[in-house]
């Protein structure tokens, strides 16, 4: 009997030290990470890490998520980035179906007020392999099930299979806002959102709530004014645009590279790439690329903007400036206006090449039609002042008609693609 309750001692010690080599990635209402217990999450294989943190020149505590494999320490999400624990007192709990973080005098900092009541399953909080935190029923994994997920709630990082955009379903905008500085996690000047109130939907690089960037609309490849963002083997993109959703994702087809999307705290949106060989994060791109043609409306209406040329700004063929001394002065800002008003009958068009499409605030969509209707549709409608394919694989599908002015367009070396601007039969 004796050696029955031995081995039986035996076998627990083992599975408490199996419970310790082997890292949990979740706990239940009835445990929580305290800042002394010094106890992480770490996802199912081993590459996020969830805990608290401090930053190197703050006493201010966050708790968030990073790369656990990586000695250069890289976060990727932070729950109370805006409301940090002032000592190095703080717990993690879960309260009512909703996380709490609780700080030195058991108030709560930040919690995901998730307004679900108290039902009678037991939920769970767990930090899953793609680095989504979660909030769960124990006898439910399906991920339409999630009480609650920080991929809804994202910092300034996306990471494969996030999405950037709306959800119309839970009516949620998921947005990148940078980091305050590269030590500060709190909420910075920078945000990037889609806006969906326009015809085709782009992402906007805000700087206090100012547009500064715009990325172009998705052309079925890429955001047109992104023209880095090329294939690569290991990287699937996709843009989903339906009743449900209005979404950004990318996922990795190689494991063991990791990809994210940053937002800077110098205003940039960053493609960083790790590969087991390196030594650093490799910056893969960062939009905006040049500091004049690719700011928000730096040519006025009915310009575009040529880094090959001395001004950049030019006016559209059969447009002239609307105000030459300015013009003279290298400020293209004011614009251009047409030489000849369009008579709505026997006008025709100019073919832009390698063009960064208008800004689509005016914009009509009809992805059922290709080019040779747009251009009749668009010549049917004495609004129409300009027309483009929506999608340019396949030679071009799809139709875009602008109304009123071309707003925020630029021309590119080899990407970018064709617009077609309406003009006067004797412009």
């Amino acid at each position: 009997n004796n050696s029955c309750t031995l081995s039986f001692l035996l076998v627990f010690f083992v599975l408490i030290l199996f419970r310790r080599a082997f890292s949990i990635n979740s706990f239940s209402s009835t445990e929580s990470l305290t800042i002394s217990s010094n106890r992480t999450l770490v996802s199912p294989g081993n590459v996020f890490e969830l805990g608290f943190f401090r930053t190197t020149s703050s006493s201010r505590w966050y708790l968030g998520i990073w790369y656990k494999k990586l000695s250069n320490r890289t976060y990727v999400w932070v729950a109370n980035r805006d409301s940090p624990l002032s000592n190095a007192v703080g717990t993690l709990k879960i309260s009512n179906m909703n996380l709490v973080l609780l700080d030195h005098s058991n108030k709560s900092v930040w919690s995901t007020n998730q307004t679900r009541g108290n039902e009678r399953s037991p939920v769970v909080a767990e930090l899953l392999a793609n680095g989504n935190f979660v909030i769960r029923f124990s006898n439910n994994n399906d991920a339409s099930g999630f009480l609650w997920q920080s991929f809804d709630f994202p910092t300034d990082t996306l990471l494969p299979e996030m999405k950037l955009g709306y959800d119309l379903k839970k009516g949620l905008n998921r947005f990148l806002t940078s980091w305050r500085n590269s030590d500060d996690p709190s909420s910075g000047e920078i945000s990037y959102k889609l806006d969906t109130q326009r015809g085709l939907p782009e992402f906007y690089l805000l700087q206090s709530g100012l547009q500064v960037h715009r990325s172009g609309p998705w052309n079925g490849v890429r955001f047109s004014g992104i023209p880095e963002d090329q294939k690569l083997n290991y990287m699937v993109y996709n843009f989903t645009e339906n009743s449900e959703e209005v979404a950004y994702t990318f996922r990795m087809t190689n494991n063991s590279i990791y990809s994210r999307l940053k937002l800077s705290s110098e205003g940039f949106l960053e493609r960083l790439t790790w590969t087991p060989t390196s030594i650093a994060w490799n910056l893969f791109w960062s939009s905006p690329v040049d500091t004049r043609c690719d700011v928000y409306m730096t040519c006025g209406p009915n310009a575009y903007c040529d880094l090959n040329t001395s001004p950049v700004c030019n006016c559209i063929q059969g447009f002239k400036p609307l105000n030459v001394q300015q013009w003279d002065l290298r400020d293209g800002s004011s614009g251009c206006i047409r030489r000849t008003r369009l008579s709505c009958s026997g006008d025709g068009f100019t073919r832009m090449r390698r063009m960064k499409l208008p800004e689509t605030t005016k914009a009509i969509v009809d992805r059922s039609i290709g080019v040779k209707e747009c251009e009749k549709r668009c010549l049917s409608d004495c609004n129409c002042t300009a027309f483009a394919n929506a999608d340019i694989r396949n030679r071009g599908t799809g139709c875009v008609i602008w109304t009123g002015e071309l707003e925020d367009i630029r021309t590119y070396f080899a990407e970018g693609q064709d617009l077609y601007v309406r003009l006067a039969p004797t412009y």
